[in-house]
């Protein structure tokens, strides 16, 4: 039987999905894109899924951008691209518009279109030996608008440019320094990391998240095309909420409130 490429695993409130190429330091075909759309989808849907982690196999590499050996039968011409782009796109954006919190867990490699699959996640940490770069300029691609700007909105955009032009790997601690991700940690303590935070995550009260997730998207846009009215009722729904009671009854009572997401 073949071994899936992809796959995703629930541990209690937490969705897994992993990119399970290894022996190509988890490059991503079309394929893969297909499944992690529909992964994606099972867990926006899974009301018990409270977070989302997104991860490489094989612990060499987060995931390396795209599989090069495909270019020839997915990427070959214009007409080719534009498929393949579009694949990609709904991957990315299927990502970035994840309603729920989601974190990458960065072990070793994490190039090109790797760094536009962290870069979609809320927050990003990695172990000490991860590298950072984005080679499109060794390998005449087009780096488009919306990976340079979300990249931009992390590392501020002369560091971007920098990325770019360069084409240059940076280390866990150069990437920390820049605020490209949120913690670094020791080899073979990753796991525990990205656990207290998605525990963290799971106990807390879910509409509250959903919201300032929604925030942040919004804050994302231009000033004349965002929601503040799909805000204020999200903030609404928070007040009239049975969480709202149970974390007001929760803190008189001195307990861990029991959130439900409703």
């Amino acid at each position: 039987m073949q071994e899936q490429k992809i796959y995703g695993s629930r541990e209690g409130a937490v969705g897994h999905v992993v990119f399970n190429n290894p022996a190509k330091l988890n490059a991503v075909s079309l394929d893969m894109w297909d499944a992690f759309v529909g992964l994606l989808r099972d867990y926006e849907k899974d009301p018990e899924v409270r977070c989302v982690v997104v991860s490489g196999a094989g612990g060499k590499a987060f995931v390396s951008g795209a599989d090069i050996s495909k270019f020839e039968s997915e990427r070959a011409n214009a007409e080719a691209q534009v498929r393949y782009d579009a694949i990609s796109k709904e991957g990315y954006e299927g990502l970035y518009n994840f309603p729920k919190p989601t974190i990458a867990k960065i072990t070793g490699y994490c190039i090109g279109g790797g760094m536009n699959l962290a870069a979609c996640c809320d927050m990003r940490f990695c172990n000490e030996g991860a590298r950072f770069g984005v080679p499109a300029a060794k390998l005449g691609l087009g780096y488009g608008f919306l990976r340079i700007e979300r990249l931009s909105r992390i590392v501020g955009l002369p560091r971007a440019m920098e990325f770019l032009f360069t084409a240059k790997q940076y280390s866990s601690k150069e990437a920390y320094e820049m605020g490209l991700v949120n913690a670094v940690a020791a080899d073979g303590e990753l796991d525990a990391l990205v656990a207290r935070t998605t525990d963290a995550i799971s106990q807390n009260a879910p509409l509250t998240i959903a919201l300032a997730k929604a925030a942040a998207r919004e804050i994302a846009k231009p000033e004349s095309q965002q929601d503040h009215k799909k805000l204020e009722k999200m903030a609404e729904a928070c007040f009239n909420s049975d969480d709202f009671k149970e974390g007001r009854r929760a803190f008189m009572e001195k307990r861990k409130p029991a959130f439900k997401g409703r």
